[in-house]
């Protein structure tokens, strides 16, 4: 690789490994494993509620309609 570290240069290797830890790298989307899948799951979930209950909903114009009607 390059020059041999020498006493010193081992000592200050060992000393840095810390900084290598997998804990203190920005790995932001290994601390929550299924985060993004659920986020997507629920999105769709709610997304589909909408356009069920859009769609399922009867207008008010027919109900009201429908009520003056029996009058």
């Amino acid at each position: 690789m390059g020059k041999p570290l020498g006493t010193t240069g081992e000592f200050f290797r060992r000393r840095d490994e810390w900084r290598k830890h997998p804990m203190l790298s920005n790995q932001f989307r290994h601390a929550f494993p299924g985060l993004g899948i659920a986020v997507v799951a629920f999105s769709i979930y709610c997304v589909g509620e909408f356009a069920y209950n859009k769609m399922s909903t009867p207008s008010h114009s027919t109900s009201s309609a429908a009520v003056s009607h029996s009058h």
